[in-house]
């Protein structure tokens, strides 16, 4: 069992950290959903050195829409910038399920406290 002075503790922890994440969550303009991922092709060309060894690198960003997986080829020369595009969406995706996290944990400590000031409202009342 948690005890008052647990939760009040981990209450407060909670709270810091959500006034930090609210501080810092900026949604990122460009951001880009998904993951940036690089596979090998070979060409068709019998001649061509993708034969032999590996194949020519392609870049894709896979994503979701309406439940859907998207892929999308990234042309090589934009492959960085949407590489920070899709870091920027990730970051702002983990930090706001980290805070619907918090949200979610905090709802259930102020159920518990609710609880237990019924239960001692009532103890009063036997008295």
């Amino acid at each position: 069992m948690v005890t008052r002075t647990n939760a009040d503790s981990e209450r407060r922890e909670l709270q810091t950290r959500r006034r930090q994440l609210l501080a810092a969550l900026k949604l990122p303009p460009e951001g880009l959903p998904g993951s940036l991922t690089l596979s090998r092709r070979r060409c068709g060309t019998r001649t061509c050195h993708c034969q032999e060894g590996e194949g020519h690198p392609s870049w894709a960003l896979t994503y979701m829409v309406d439940g859907r997986k998207r892929v999308e080829h990234v042309p090589h020369e934009d492959v960085e910038d949407v590489r920070r595009r899709v870091e920027e969406g990730n970051a702002f995706k983990s930090g706001l399920a980290e805070l619907m996290a918090i949200n979610a944990r905090l709802m259930v400590l102020e159920r518990r406290e609710r609880k237990l000031r019924l239960a001692r409202a009532r103890k009063q009342e036997e008295r």
